[in-house]
């Protein structure tokens, strides 16, 4: 990181919550957990890190049905696409 100041826009109808050790705005506490894990571990306290140890398992898991979802939704296209070109 530099040390300048970065800038960060926010839409005037948000609140962001802001992290206690860069000020950057988040848009939620679990987006700030993971930061927090990720960018300031070294620092955090065992509240923090357990809180980015749940959040961050639960954004795994979700991101393992989106990955599962999309696979299946793929293999419905390449399936799709063969029988069209059998019957044509």
């Amino acid at each position: 990181m530099t040390d300048e100041q970065t800038t960060y826009d926010v839409p005037p109808d948000r609140t962001p919550v802001e992290c206690e050790y860069c000020g950057r705005p988040l848009e939620n506490e679990g987006l700030l957990a993971l930061h927090r894990g990720q960018v300031h571990a070294d620092v955090i306290g065992d509240e923090e890190r357990a809180a980015y140890e749940s959040t961050h398992e639960a954004e795994t898991g979700q991101l393992r049905r989106f990955r599962l979802k999309a696979l299946a939704v793929l293999i419905l296209v390449y399936f799709g696409l063969l029988m069209v070109y059998a019957v044509v």
